[in-house]
């Protein structure tokens, strides 16, 4: 059986400074590069965050159909949306009441943070929830945003350059005085494990914390848009948009299983020493079961990267189908400078074979557009790994190496 597997619109020219907080397959290309691959690798396997003042219990709410990170319970008057501690299952991290704009507070709220939706005036910190709000069209309510030079979003570039959208400087320290002056009602923001907002916490904008990249499902991250449909008042869109996603990743996940093999596969590369590696419980080793592969370190524990020696993936490795390289560079990769970058490349199968599919983070949203639309790069996989299943995929991240 062979179908085509469309993915809409072409790609766009980006890039991130904290890769969507994604398990990454790999990073690299100079200097600063590697500075920025290294604080994004803190974060991921040592993720810091100390939470507002909440209820310590979960309470009785309605689930999501695939992400675990929050539930919402409709009341009468507001809503409440319980998002979780990702490293302590069993408490929240924050509470939030969503009540509508033009009523007024109701009696005998709960605790928690109370939001007035639509919300109108938001500082966003990751370009990933800039990307879930651009999907559902409320970029309207972004006026700031961090890291701003990393965005490739054409909806943020456009706003930046007309005034609408600030620059707040960098995540880990944002330029409080101009949060401050730009009236924002709430910050969007990417929580971490024992860590803090800084002066930000003390300025009195309620922090709206998203932990949608500890989802280890591709689909649960995506459900995360449903959240903010619910602050942004589009609902409707939002939900739409995640059907449709949901269907589209089904669909290529079931094409898969009729695929007659399954190719094994390596991730990554090194850097310095060592070589960082997606978990087999990880978001991405997910997305590469669905996509009909056997990764090689689908076998270690945990969710997050796992460093490993050179040595230990090669003698794993050696022998792997397919590897997959993110890097980012102003030039593409090539086998030539992959070699000359470290000759012992050479030695894995898929560099003999010629296997090997690069995607340059300098000229792709990859990064924006993956924890948003999974069932893309669940395409583009498929199409690599079961090219018999493709009929004249056109491919938007991924490219074979010259």
């Amino acid at each position: 059986m062979i179908i085509k597997l469309a993915v809409s619109s072409k790609p766009q020219p980006g890039r991130r400074l904290f890769p969507s907080l994604t398990p990454p397959l790999v990073e690299g290309g100079g200097g600063r590069l590697l500075s920025l691959v290294i604080i994004f690798l803190v974060f991921s396997l040592y993720a810091c965050h100390t939470p507002q003042k909440t209820p310590d219990a979960i309470s009785a709410t309605d689930s999501m159909q695939y992400a675990t990170g929050f539930t919402v319970s409709e009341q009468e008057d507001y809503t409440v949306v319980d998002v979780r501690d990702p490293w302590r299952k069993e408490r929240l991290l924050q509470r939030y009441i969503l009540v509508p704009r033009e009523k007024p507070l109701p009696a005998n709220l709960p605790e928690g943070t109370v939001i007035k939706t639509p919300i109108q005036h938001a500082i966003v910190y990751s370009s990933v929830h800039c990307a879930m709000l651009d999907e559902i069209g409320a970029m309207d309510c972004v006026t700031g945003v961090c890291d701003y030079e990393y965005i490739r979003l054409e909806a943020v570039k456009t706003r930046y350059q007309s005034g609408k959208i600030q620059d707040m400087g960098v995540a880990v320290s944002p330029n409080v005085e101009k949060i401050i002056a730009s009236g924002a009602e709430v910050i969007l923001s990417t929580p971490f494990e024992n860590g803090s907002y800084g002066a930000v916490e003390k300025i009195g904008i309620p922090i709206i914390e998203c932990s949608d990249y500890m989802e280890t499902k591709p689909l649960g991250r995506a459900e995360w848009i449903r959240f903010f449909g619910l602050l942004t008042g589009r609902t409707e869109k939002a939900d739409s948009s995640f059907r449709e996603t949901s269907d589209k990743y089904l669909k290529y996940k079931l094409l898969a299983e009729n695929a007659n093999d399954r190719p094994t596969l390596l991730v990554g590369m090194k850097y310095g020493a060592p070589w960082y590696v997606a978990s087999g419980e990880s978001f991405m080793a997910r997305i590469f079961d669905d996509a009909g592969a056997d990764y090689i370190f689908r076998d270690l524990p945990g969710a997050g990267g796992t460093p490993l020696s050179f040595e230990t993936v090669l003698d794993k490795a050696v022998h792997a189908d397919f590897w997959l390289i993110l890097y980012n560079n102003n030039q593409e990769l090539t086998y030539k400078s992959l070699k000359s970058d470290f000759t012992s490349y050479s030695q894995f199968d898929a560099f003999k074979n010629q296997h090997i599919y690069g995607c340059n983070t300098n000229f792709s949203t990859y990064y924006e557009e993956m924890p948003v639309h999974p069932d893309r790069l669940l395409a583009e996989l498929v199409a690599i790994f079961h090219p018999e299943l493709a009929e004249n995929y056109d491919f938007r991240y991924f490219l074979p190496l010259k």
